[in-house]
């Protein structure tokens, strides 16, 4: 039987459903109450279609009836529920990527990488300074000095910013900004 109604019954299902996916849930669900209630099935292939598309009939207005339900649920939580903010605005930050890229644009190759690699790379001094081929010394002066040139840099880029805005930055940045002088004190 299922071999012999499926495709007609799913076609039947995706006609009134409106997508795919829930005219494949009423076609399944209708086999399962078909075999639920095979001793209800007609015998001849002439009825058992009929019946089968009634059994689909009623599977999609349980569905429909259910998603009313649940839309008027939905609704009746939203008036009395407090909407609560899901999440916080991510626009301040988006800015402060913004300064940081431009920031990072104007520094040398060579800054840039020290600060990557120990920033966003997460590597200490030593592994940073193996992969550019110099003393873990002379890495961390490397490092030292870029970010002196990227502090210099964000305050140019953020002119209109007050310079209190680089202590958030200096959490925003991670590693990238540990060390950069805050009002003439190190973070």
């Amino acid at each position: 039987m299922f071999e012999a109604h499926y495709r007609q019954v799913l076609r039947f299902a995706e006609r009134r459903a409106g997508d795919a996916e829930t005219a494949k849930d009423i076609a399944s669900e209708t086999f399962v109450v078909a075999w639920r209630r095979l001793d209800k099935v007609p015998d001849t292939p002439e009825e058992s279609l009929p019946w089968l598309y009634g059994v689909a009939r009623n599977v999609l207005a349980n569905e429909q009836r259910g998603l009313r339900r649940g839309g008027r649920l939905s609704a009746r939580l939203r008036r009395t529920t407090p909407v609560a903010p899901t999440a916080p605005d991510h626009a301040e930050g988006v800015v402060t990527g913004l300064h940081l890229r431009e920031a990072l644009g104007t520094l040398s190759e060579r800054d840039r990488e020290a600060l990557q690699l120990v920033g966003w790379e997460g590597l200490d001094t030593q592994q940073a300074a193996l992969v550019v081929g110099c003393s873990a010394r002379a890495f961390a002066v490397r490092l030292h000095r870029a970010r002196r040139r990227l502090e210099s840099a964000l305050a140019r880029t953020e002119q209109e910013e007050p310079r209190g805005r680089l202590r958030e930055l200096d959490g925003e940045l991670g590693e990238l900004g540990t060390g950069l002088r805050l009002k003439g004190r190190r973070t």
